[in-house]
């Protein structure tokens, strides 16, 4: 009898070797990340060191990093057969945690985003929520697979309509970016889940309507409230402005007061070159941010260096890629974004060897989770994107964001050590991973058929 730790294999030069601890590859990546983010902490940790505590803050990161660890090493060795049923009841637990964050969460940024557990750590539900729905996306698509491979079903389709405005409707209130995020994932879950096309257009043209009216609206408000310099009208002028009232931890009217003047500054942010203009409260963090990518040229100037660490807000999370390209230069910041790509292809591939569904799709949706929220951080940092808070995974500090990521490789790992097989011709390995499916998630995998 096979022992479970033989179980996992990874593919090297189109020879399948066994790896105890599930795909050496995933390890690697993450063990890099997890490298590089100790030592840029360290040198982004300029603005919240204080004389008496200089190593509290990337102390505190590699707590969070050995929790993230632990959790890795524990969420591995369960079989992923297992997650099918515990993965609904973690998708309720998420909603009903953002739905109670919008009524008496903490205030950050003028949004209520978070949750003190125990009264002491700080729980985001947002990142909570991005991962519960790709893996329920994962859950629903691979029980409604239609017999031939060729779809899914009519009830799996609404089913997973539902689940994804539900997700949406609690998640607007943490940011919009976390929304888009939100969508992505669902969206490409679809495609990979064998949505039919014609159905997929069809929720984008809904989705966009939405959008456009929604930004619509905001902007029609935003007109009246502000002059085309973006300058408060007289009528408002006593009223404290969103930026006065974010500082003292109030809430504020985020579409009004802060998208849409966000997208408007990132629309007509080139109409000006960068260097020209000024920097004031508005933009402080995108300018510094741009200062320390130039400074930073082809090479860097190596880690610990960092000139603007010092004076750019949140260079430890919102911001910490800026700071990783000052430290490591233009090739460091394309090696980052290489790992992160390379934990994809990797998902791909395992996805590949997986004989059902249900792993398939479990895999690649931890991925693309992870993914899409590094390059929503990339390209906000770069300018690419309007302004907006995303973590960059396993780099930028945070509980809430290694906690839920490590999860995310725990699952992927999970997926590559029992859902992988050494060959899959090997009957007896297929019937014992059936046997531990319900029935309802025995679709063989798509690409298979």
């Amino acid at each position: 009898m096979k022992s479970e730790n033989s179980s996992s294999t990874s593919e090297v030069g189109g020879k399948l070797k066994a790896f105890a601890y599930g795909d050496k590859y995933i390890w690697a990546i993450y063990i890099t990340l997890c490298l590089i983010s100790i030592v840029e902490q360290y040198s982004a940790s300029a603005r919240i060191v204080s004389a008496t505590d200089i190593l509290g803050p990337i102390i505190k990161h590699i707590i969070h990093l050995t929790v993230g660890l632990v959790i890795i090493l524990g969420v591995q060795r369960i079989s992923y057969t297992k997650f099918f049923a515990v993965i609904p009841f973690l998708a309720i637990a998420s909603v009903v945690l953002a739905v109670y964050v919008m009524f008496f969460g903490d205030v950050i940024n003028g949004a209520r985003r978070s949750i003190r557990v125990l009264g002491v750590l700080p729980l985001q539900p947002a990142e909570l929520i991005k991962f519960s729905a790709a893996a329920l996306l994962a859950v629903i698509l691979s029980k409604s697979q239609l017999k031939d491979g060729k779809g899914v079903t009519k009830k799996g389709f609404y089913t997973a309509l539902v689940a994804v405005g539900v997700f949406g409707a609690v998640l607007i209130k943490q940011g919009t970016t976390n929304t888009i995020i939100l969508m992505a994932i669902c969206f490409s879950m679809m495609i990979i889940g064998g949505v039919q096309w014609k159905r997929i257009f069809a929720l984008v043209g809904i989705i966009a309507v939405l959008v456009i009216t929604v930004l619509g609206y905001g902007y029609t408000k935003y007109c009246d409230k502000y002059d085309e310099n973006g300058k408060i009208r007289i009528e408002y002028a006593q009223k404290e402005s969103a930026s006065d009232k974010i500082e003292k931890g109030e809430t504020v009217d985020r579409l009004v007061d802060v998208v849409i003047p966000r997208l408007i500054r990132w629309w007509k942010g080139d109409e000006t070159p960068k260097w020209e203009q000024a920097i004031d409260r508005f933009n402080h963090q995108e300018q510094y941010s741009y200062i320390a990518q130039a400074n930073g040229g082809v090479f860097g100037v190596f880690p610990g260096n960092s000139r603007e660490a010092a004076r750019l807000p949140l260079a430890f999370s919102d911001y910490i890629f800026a700071i990783v390209v000052e430290d490591m230069g233009l090739l460091g910041g394309l090696f980052v974004i290489a790992l992160y790509l390379s934990l994809l292809a990797r998902a791909s591939g395992i996805a590949s060897q997986c004989k059902r569904a249900f792993p398939m799709m479990l895999v690649l949706g931890m991925a693309l989770y992870i993914i899409y929220q590094a390059l929503a951080h990339v390209g906000i940092v770069s300018g690419l994107l309007p302004v907006s808070g995303q973590p960059l995974p396993l780099i930028s500090a945070g509980g809430s964001s290694i906690i839920i990521i490590s999860l995310a490789l725990g699952v992927m790992l999970s997926v590559s050590r029992h859902a992988v097989r050494k060959n899959n011709e090997d009957k007896a390995d297929d019937r014992n991973e059936m046997n531990s499916l319900p029935e309802e998630a025995r679709a063989i995998n798509p690409s298979k058929l």
